[in-house]
C-alpha cells in the first residue's frame, strides 16, 4: 500500500519544507486536491501549486481534479508538473459526460506517461465503472463527499474496496485502487485492500509529517502480520 499525503491539509504557509518533510519520511506519492468551487463548494489549488510541487520534491504527484469540464485543463497540469514516471491525473466520473473520450485524452499526454484515474463520489455505484473499466489505470473511490478536508468517512463507502477488485478480477483487468476520505490510523485496516490510500490530517498536523508518516508505516507493518 502506498500512502499518498493530501496536501490540502498542510500548512500553505510553509507548504515547501512540509513536503519535504514527508519526503524524507519515506513518502513515495503527493495527492494534490485540485477544486474550483462548481462541481465542489471550495476552491483549493492549480497549476501553479504543482509546479512548485514538481520542483520541491522528486516523488511523483497524484493530482485529483474536482473541477468541471475538466478536459479543458488536462494538458496545463501536466506541462506543470506531471512528466514524472509514476504521475497520476484523476477526474470524476459525475462531471464527464463524455468520460471515455476524456480519459483517452490523459493517455495521449506525454505519450502515455500518465496514469488515468476516475474517481467516484460516494452515492455512485461502482457498476457505472463496468465499460470503463479496461481503459482505466485507477479508480478513485472517495469516501467523502468532496469538498474539504478533515471530514469522517463514510461507512458504507469503505466497501467500495472489494466491489471494484472483485468486478476487475471478474473481468480480467488490472486496476490500481485508491481511497480518499477521513482514513486515519484506526480505521486504516478497512481499506487494506487498497492500493494507494490519501490521508491528509492524519499526516499534516501538529505532531509532523515525519512523525506521522513512521506511525502509519509501523501500522501498516503490523496489519501485513
Amino acid at each position: 500500500m502506498i500512502i499518498a499525503p493530501s496536501i490540502l491539509s498542510a500548512d500553505f504557509g510553509a507548504m515547501r519544507s512540509q513536503v519535504q518533510e514527508a519526503e524524507q519520511a519515506g513518502c513515495r506519492l503527493l495527492h494534490v486536491d485540485v477544486m474550483d468551487g462548481h462541481f465542489v463548494p471550495n476552491i483549493t489549488m492549480g497549476p501553479d501549486m504543482v509546479a512548485m510541487l514538481s520542483q520541491a520534491v522528486n516523488v511523483p504527484l497524484d493530482v485529483h481534479l474536482m473541477i468541471e469540464e475538466p478536459e479543458r485543463f488536462l494538458s496545463v497540469f501536466y506541462e506543470a508538473g506531471l512528466q514524472r514516471k509514476g504521475s497520476i491525473l484523476t477526474v470524476h466520473y459525475e462531471a464527464c459526460p463524455h468520460i471515455h473520450r476524456v480519459i483517452s485524452q490523459i493517455h495521449r499526454l506525454g505519450d502515455g506517461k500518465v496514469l488515468a484515474g476516475c474517481a467516484l463520489n460516494p452515492g455512485t455505484p461502482v457498476s457505472v465503472l463496468r465499460d470503463l473499466l479496461p481503459d482505466l489505470d485507477l479508480v478513485l473511490i472517495m469516501t467523502v463527499d468532496p469538498g474539504f478536508g478533515g471530514q469522517a468517512a463514510i461507512e458504507s463507502c469503505l466497501d467500495k474496496v472489494r466491489q471494484v477488485k472483485e468486478m476487475a478480477d471478474k473481468l480480467g483487468q488490472t486496476v490500481l485502487i485508491e481511497v480518499d476520505g477521513g482514513i486515519k490510523l484506526d480505521n486504516l485496516e478497512r481499506v487494506q485492500d487498497a492500493d494507494i490510500v490519501v490521508m491528509g490530517s492524519a499526516v499534516f498536523n501538529e505532531r509532523g509529517a515525519g512523525a506521522n508518516l513512521q506511525a502509519i508505516q509501523k501500522k501498516l507493518e503490523n496489519l501485513a502480520l
